[in-house]
């Protein structure tokens, strides 16, 4: 069911008047969700500008962070899916099992699940299938890279093609967030003690995937960050960079792990910005 945001809420009949004349309608529509997979958890919301388009728009796979164990698609609306749509994007927001729910490597087999879905129902939200891009941050941020550079071969799920990706602070390299410094107990959730576990967290990891042809990722990672090390970011960038594939780090100075109201309103110009010479959105 398609569901349009408008500024007025049904509270009480003697109230709707008056609200609706001081509330404009917001600027969006919603489909709500909606089943890609199976399981509870695999479900994702359509988001599109209220406008029609002649043309078809650019599309935007939005993955919510949280270390694979907490976190939710609506925690991503405001920040994170909504500055797209009002950039004319169609933006499909995405629900994946958590490590409560099934470890490592579910929440990657979903978000590839989900990203086949898109693609397979661009034509119905009129997306440009040669213009869909992935994001999220954190864990988010892991498991849109994971949707781009995941080959075929590694066996994850289906592998499509991305236009491009923007990582906010995403964990680049999952083993070194199961042991030594950078120990996360959030990683050792998601990939408990098993035969190969150092193995598995190699196999999840966006650095292994590394080669020449991926599309172009942009990332952006403060350099206080205390949870997921910036110079993963800049490793990944680095080695990028050395196989031929257009990448850019964007370090946010003193940025922690979450960027602040006033960061990200520093940041959206610079990102659409990189959108516009890669010819993915106006």
């Amino acid at each position: 069911m398609v569901v349009r945001r408008w500024g007025c809420i049904y509270a009480s009949a003697s109230l709707l008047l008056a609200f609706c004349s001081a509330a404009p309608a917001l600027d969006y529509q919603i489909q709500a969700n909606i089943r890609y997979d199976h399981y509870p958890e695999t479900v994702l919301d359509i988001l599109q500008p209220s406008a029609p388009s002649l043309a078809d728009r650019p599309g935007v796979i939005v993955i919510h962070g949280g270390g694979w164990v907490q976190g939710n698609k609506e925690l991503m609306l405001e920040e994170y899916c909504l500055p797209f749509v009002r950039r004319g994007m169609v933006v499909a927001n995405v629900e994946y099992r958590l490590a409560s729910s099934a470890p490592a490597p579910a929440a990657v087999n979903d978000v590839l699940k989900a990203a086949q879905w898109f693609q397979d129902h661009a034509a119905r939200y009129k997306v440009d299938r040669n213009r869909i891009l992935a994001t999220g941050s954190s864990a988010g941020g892991h498991l849109a890279l994971m949707t781009a550079m995941a080959p075929a071969s590694a066996d994850l799920g289906p592998s499509i093609k991305i236009a491009a990706v923007i990582d906010f602070f995403g964990i680049a390299d999952v083993a070194d967030q199961l042991a030594g410094p950078n120990r996360q107990s959030y990683a050792v959730a998601w990939i408990p003690d098993q035969p190969d576990r150092m193995e598995l967290a190699r196999r999840l990891s966006p650095i292994t995937y590394v080669r020449k042809g991926l599309p172009p990722i942009l990332v952006l990672h403060g350099d206080a960050d205390p949870t997921v090390p910036y110079q993963q970011s800049v490793a990944l960038v680095k080695a990028l960079k050395n196989s031929g594939d257009d990448a850019e780090l964007i370090m946010v100075p003193g940025g922690k792990h979450d960027f602040t109201a006033a960061q990200m309103e520093q940041l959206w110009p610079q990102i659409f910005q990189w959108l516009k010479k890669r010819k993915i959105s106006s």
